[in-house]
């Protein structure tokens, strides 16, 4: 199976030192799947040494409704952007995405993941 890693632009508030922003606010994130680590897993890296594993249905009910597990929860933020919170020792970072980026990576997570094995 195929990785799946996807960049995108994304928008936070954060009580840690998270501070690559570009001229619009927004700083790069890649959104990382890898169905043979983990198929149930997906890794959103900030800039930095910030990186979070968290369950991809999680990600996708937090589409439709808010959702939470552990540290990480996530929900829609009206009709065209979704929010992923996540809290940890450092504090907690609140990243804003576009949720038709995030509905693009599931997709792309999913093909990756019954896509056939090469012999």
């Amino acid at each position: 199976m195929s990785v799946v890693e996807q960049y995108a632009r994304a928008h936070i508030v954060t009580d840690t030192d998270v501070q690559v922003l570009d001229e619009r606010g927004a700083i790069p994130v890649v959104l990382r799947y890898d169905p043979d680590a983990d198929p149930r897993v997906v890794r959103m890296r900030l800039p930095g040494p910030h990186e979070w594993s968290f369950s991809r249905d999680l990600l996708e009910q937090g589409l439709r409704a808010p959702a939470g597990s552990g540290d990480v929860r996530v929900w829609p933020c009206g009709r065209v952007q979704a929010v992923v919170e996540i809290h940890s020792a450092q504090g907690v970072s609140v990243v804003q995405f576009e949720t038709k980026a995030l509905m693009r990576f599931l997709r792309r997570t999913y093909l990756a993941a019954e896509a056939p094995v090469p012999h």
